[in-house]
């Protein structure tokens, strides 16, 4: 039950940082990313989810950020 509340609370932070990508706010987006790829390692470094699967949902999260940054 532990292991799904963290994750769940994952899955949370990278919506938002995804909305806020969307939005087109650079420094709530900046905010939102930095604190997802803080969690995103914990999770890893806990095994919650698996270290690939993190960084590749931070490679995918910057890349966006950076393609909404160059079009706004």
């Amino acid at each position: 039950l532990q292991n799904r509340s963290q994750r769940s609370a994952l899955r949370t932070i990278i919506k938002k940082c995804r909305l806020a990508a969307a939005a087109g706010d650079p420094q709530a987006a900046e905010t939102a990313f930095r604190l997802a790829v803080k969690r995103l390692d914990q999770a890893a470094s806990k095994h919650l989810i698996h270290k690939n699967a993190a960084a590749r949902t931070k490679s995918r999260l910057s890349k966006l950020l950076k393609t909404n940054n160059t079009q706004a």
